[in-house]
């Protein structure tokens, strides 16, 4: 394909994969698609390491690294060195542990007696000066892509991958924050309907994309959100996206990082099955239904979620040790893990490789272009 994303980057397909997985990053990209590794939930030195495990599979092949840089934080992580944990109200400790044994999870797991120590660092990266340091290893590596994920990038983001020769692209779910973006410097809009997994807006994306084209035009936008075949990719480009951006397609892929029980509770939902819930970041994230949305969302017990960082770090240690005691077989900690993914897990029915998946979708897209032409024929 030719589009100016294509032309822009040296890819074969306009075709970016979203993923926390370095092995799905390098499947896609050495497929001809453009991988993207999120990088939230990595240190700089851990983050070093797969970048540099990325150099070597993919061999000069472009891929990116998406950041997250949210605009609004709780102040408690704003500075260096904080004690994020310290923040994090008693109320809401009690209720993980309420969940746990309400459950009937393990006691000797972990999280049942409240996140870690270490958790403080995780949630100094998710403020702009802790993404500051994960956007300067990304830079010392040939990545040809640095996203922000939510929220408008920053200024020293922004200066730095210019002087790095590198585009910057963020994602938005409006057409206020696609021209806030673009104020601010991003090159490629990633413009992405409530459909997505993650955190989303609550535009669809059918409505949302032809708004963002018009609006930031000449700017290139990319279609993210209910896009896992080649049909959606078709319709993302018909409504004038330059490419598309894939995220929960991956997920049941055979190199994805999702837990195999949780893959297994993806593979046999339907796309009625997820909910935009604050469970697990404190900000509306698309997710899995499971009993952790359900008694955070509906329980009259529930005190509710807090600010990102803390429920983010609140939830996602509890999460964690709830997964390895799901694989263990403990039946409620089995209703309780669940995992960011769309609405398109209703179309996710099998395990397959990445390269796999990228080669089904593109011959997909190539025949459903070729029978929109035959309907202009005469």
């Amino acid at each position: 394909m030719r589009t100016a994303i294509c032309e822009r980057f040296g890819v074969e397909f306009p075709l970016f994969a979203f993923s926390h997985c370095r092995d799905v990053v390098a499947a896609v990209t050495n497929a001809g698609g453009f991988g993207v590794l999120g990088a939230v939930a990595y240190s700089p030195e851990q983050l070093d390491r797969e970048l540099s495990w990325i150099d070597r599979q993919v061999r000069g092949r472009p891929y990116g690294v998406d950041v997250l840089v949210p605009s609004n934080i709780d102040p408690s992580a704003a500075a260096p060195g904080a004690r994020v944990l310290d923040s994090i109200p008693q109320v809401h400790r009690d209720f993980v542990a309420h969940l746990f044994a309400k459950y009937g999870v393990s006691p000797d797991t972990p999280s049942a007696r409240g996140p870690s120590r270490n958790a403080d660092q995780a949630g100094w990266r998710v403020t702009r000066g802790g993404a500051t340091e994960l956007i300067d290893v990304a830079l010392c590596h040939p990545i040809r892509l640095i996203a922000s994920a939510l929220g408008t990038p920053p200024p020293l983001m922004v200066d730095r991958a210019r002087a790095a020769g590198v585009p910057v692209a963020a994602l938005v779910g409006t057409v206020e924050h696609a021209h806030r973006q673009v104020a601010a410097g991003a090159d490629i809009i990633v413009a992405q309907g409530t459909e997505a997994g993650g955190h989303t807006g609550e535009v669809s994306t059918m409505v949302l994309v032809p708004q963002v084209v018009d609006a930031v035009a000449p700017v290139p936008v990319v279609a993210a959100g209910g896009i896992a075949n080649g049909r959606q990719m078709a319709a993302a480009l018909a409504l004038g996206a330059e490419g598309v951006w894939c995220g929960s397609v991956w997920l049941t892929t055979e190199e994805a990082e999702t837990p195999p029980v949780v893959k297994e509770k993806m593979l046999a939902a339907t796309s009625l099955d997820t909910v935009r819930s604050r469970s697990r970041t404190g900000k509306p994230a698309r997710q899995l239904i499971s009993a952790w949305t359900r008694e955070w969302d509906e329980a009259t017990e529930s005190p509710g979620a807090l600010p990102m960082p803390l429920q983010m770090l609140l939830a996602e240690g509890a999460l964690a040790r709830l997964a390895g005691a799901a694989e263990r077989g403990e039946k409620g900690a089995r209703e309780l893990v669940n995992y960011f993914v769309g609405q398109v897990v209703g179309q996710l029915n099998q395990v397959r490789p990445a390269r796999e998946v990228v080669y089904e979708m593109l011959e997909e897209l190539a025949g459903t272009i070729e029978r929109m032409k035959q309907l202009t024929k005469s």
